[in-house]
């Protein structure tokens, strides 16, 4: 598919950002986007408005654009939609044989492909395959409207991934067990113990503590 020069900076740009590639806090300039991508500026600009209307960048005239950093509570934030969202899908799910079977394949696949990036240590890669295993819960559930705010909530949580496993790579292997339990769960739907491990996976990876102070 053919993109304009605007949409391909834009796609990059949010890339960068998603993937931790661009970190919160770091300061770009159009003239430097320009440059690596063999554009002139004018797209540049286009792209870097529509980022700042989606609340990724801050403009300053003739300064550059901030990357915004994950804002204090954002995580636990996402965390807390993502708990609801993905635990009602699964409960949607679990009497629907057929929409079970192939979500239970459809997770299998995504843990094969997880497997595979983690060997060659792709954050970027890795970061996206781990929000499509959550989002296939979500989608599977059928509910076109749940879907779209997930999807919001998808590049939100690639971020933060990104940011964990930057941190900690060695969180890889743990992040591919706590998904092939939550599989397991999904498969025997057991919508409980699904919710459960699913909040203990998202406060380990995030290094979030639980509310009432625990981990």
């Amino acid at each position: 598919m053919l993109y304009s020069a605007a949409e391909q900076v834009y796609r990059e740009v949010k890339e960068s950002i998603l993937s931790g590639d661009l970190p919160g806090g770091e300061l770009i300039s159009e003239g430097d986007i320009a440059r690596r991508m063999e554009l002139s500026r004018t797209p540049v600009r286009e792209a870097f408005l529509r980022l700042e209307a989606e609340g990724w960048m801050r403009l300053y005239p003739k300064r550059g654009a901030l990357v915004v950093p994950i804002a204090d509570g954002e995580a636990e934030n996402v965390v807390d939609a993502r708990q609801m969202v993905e635990t009602q899908s699964l409960r949607n799910i679990v009497d629907r044989p057929g929409a079970l079977s192939a979500l239970d394949a459809a997770l299998r696949a995504n843990l094969t492909d997880q497997h595979q990036i983690a060997e060659r240590r792709d954050v970027a890669a890795f970061s996206a395959a781990d929000a499509d295993f959550h989002r296939l819960i979500v989608k599977a559930a059928g509910n076109p409207i749940l879907d779209n705010f997930y999807s919001s909530l998808r590049e939100r949580q690639r971020r933060m991934t990104a940011r964990s496993l930057a941190r900690d790579p060695s969180q890889l292997p743990r992040i591919i067990e706590d998904h092939s339990l939550l599989a397991d769960l999904v498969a025997a739907r057991d919508v409980d113990g699904f919710a459960a491990a699913l909040l203990t996976h998202m406060h380990e990876v995030h290094g979030l503590e639980r509310r009432g102070g625990t981990r």
